[in-house]
């Protein structure tokens, strides 16, 4: 049995789409990480934060880590190159760089975060920038030619962070890729039922009441 450790429209929200790219059954907790996750859920990840996964007894948490797991835990997907694939160091790469680097320096842009590169490990934000710009442009996927775990954690990230926080510029590049990676079945079925989650969460209530009227 998987378990899936879900908050909706939080970080978990990726792994909810790639669960839909794999196909494969869970079971979803829900874990209300703006009103106070139970206290026993620390067992499950120390922070009380989301996204994390029980798959038969075997925890994984952070979102790189359970794309890693998942990607492998399942290779009739195709989501994840195999050990030997020339693909394979771009793909896990860019799966750690968007949780390792993307995500803190957008995070530090946002708050007003002031600093010099070497003061924080993830570096600068307009070296990411750069970098992932560069990236893109030089194929059309995250780790190559073709569609993996990586998109999804990049597409969802780029998503939130361009279209909602208003964090990372708009870049052609950045709105082609979007294009690319989320005209899926399974990113379609994913943002559905996050939808559908949301309006449950008390966090949420009055926005929902206020499109209502």
């Amino acid at each position: 049995m998987l378990t899936f450790y879900h908050a909706p429209w939080s970080r978990s929200s990726a792994i909810l789409w790639l669960l839909e790219e794999l196909g494969v059954e869970y079971r979803m907790e829900l874990i209300d990480i703006r009103g106070g996750a139970p206290e026993q859920y620390r067992l499950i990840q120390p922070n009380k934060k989301v996204p994390a996964i029980d798959h038969d007894g075997t925890v994984v948490t952070e979102r790189a880590a359970i794309a890693i797991y998942l990607g492998d835990a399942f290779p009739q997907a195709r989501l994840a190159p195999a050990i030997g694939d020339p693909d394979r160091a771009a793909y896990l790469t860019m799966l750690v760089y968007h949780d390792a680097v993307f995500d803190p320096a957008i995070s530090a842009r946002v708050k007003g975060l002031t600093y010099v590169s070497n003061d924080f490990s993830f570096g600068l934000f307009d070296d990411m920038v750069a970098y992932l710009e560069r990236k893109l442009s030089e194929r059309p996927f995250a780790a190559g030619e073709r569609f993996t775990a990586a998109d999804v954690i990049f597409g969802a990230g780029i998503n939130f962070t361009m279209n909602i926080l208003k964090g990372l510029p708009e870049r052609p590049v950045f709105r082609d890729y979007l294009a690319r990676v989320t005209d899926r079945p399974a990113y379609r079925r994913a943002s559905e039922k996050d939808m559908e989650l949301a309006k449950g969460v008390p966090a949420f209530r009055q926005m929902f009441e206020k499109q209502a009227t």
